[in-house]
């Protein structure tokens, strides 16, 4: 039983945060953290839009 609200979202932040661990490495993940599966998807998201903007319209980005 928790004495308040707080105390309560703050042990089950713990909890998930030390079931899911956003830090340690996975397999399925090429041997990333989550953080770093996640930061790599999405610069190499921004980088496909660069150069789709770039093939669909040259002029914009001379």
């Amino acid at each position: 039983v928790f004495a308040t609200r707080a105390e309560a979202n703050l042990a089950l932040f713990e909890y998930i945060d030390g079931f899911y661990n956003p830090r340690r490495i996975q397999k399925r993940l090429g041997y990333l953290s989550p953080i770093e599966y996640e930061e790599k998807h999405y610069a190499n998201q921004a980088t496909t839009e660069q150069v789709n903007l770039k093939l669909r319209h040259p002029a914009l980005t001379s």
